[in-house]
Parts: C-alpha cells; structure tokens; sequence
C-alpha cells in the first residue's frame, strides 16, 4: 500500500487531507498543521512540488486513519 505513494508532491497530499476534511488549523514557517474533529497532521514543506519520504507518508496515512478503500477514494493510488 504504502510503496504505492512514492513520489507523491505535497499538493496532492494537502489535496487529499482537504477531500477528507482536514482544515487548516495553523502555520508557522514551513510547517502546516491540519485538522479534523481530535485527528492533528503536521506536514512540513517548502514547494509544493516537494516529495515525501516513505516514513513520512506512512505516518500521515496512519494519522490519519486513512485505509487502502481511502487511498483510491482521495486518488492517491489506482
């Protein structure tokens, strides 16, 4: 699952969270804080041509609480 989101950019990532209904709640610098209900991601970029290490992926899709089912529904993977 998560081999399948290499090479992912920061705006598809901010894309998905916003079609989950993650708001913005902060920014300070280049780390962007959203949030849905108690569920809190931190993603931290400078470009949004940016891409992710794969532990860094794998810890936002656990916070999440994102399932393979998600992932094809937020058009992060086939």
């Amino acid at each position: 699952m998560i081999d399948k989101l290499r090479n992912k950019t920061a705006r598809e990532i901010v894309t998905a969270l916003r079609r989950d209904g993650f708001r913005l709640a902060r920014q300070r610098g280049s780390h962007r804080t959203y949030s849905r209900g108690r569920i809190k991601i931190t993603v931290a970029f400078h470009h949004l041509k940016d891409t992710f290490p794969i532990g860094t992926l794998s810890e936002i899709v656990r916070r999440a609480e994102w399932t393979n089912e998600d992932l094809r529904r937020l058009r992060l993977i086939k």
